[in-house]
């Protein structure tokens, strides 16, 4: 199965880890520092045209990829829902 994130992207479920809201965990300084040492290592993907409203945390091989994108986490998490496996 398959989660569609925006701008022709997917990804697999079995590679999902987390969805998070861009706005409520951003404030926490550890998020922060998460999503900046994804951004130098170059393991962000940002599939939105406005400002990101959720990013998708995804691992597989030992390799973790954040997505940033500007469908909120309850959408994402509704569409997850809906195709059974969270």
């Amino acid at each position: 199965m398959y989660l569609y994130l925006g701008q022709d992207c997917v990804i697999r479920e079995k590679t999902l880890i987390g969805l998070f809201d861009l706005d409520n965990t951003s404030t926490s300084k550890i998020t922060r520092e998460f999503l900046n040492r994804a951004q130098r290592e170059g393991n962000t993907e940002t599939v939105a045209d406005d400002l990101p409203k959720a990013f998708v945390v995804t691992g597989e091989q030992g390799r973790q990829k954040v997505y940033l994108t500007q469908l909120s986490s309850q959408t994402l998490f509704k569409r997850a829902a809906d195709e059974e496996f969270i």
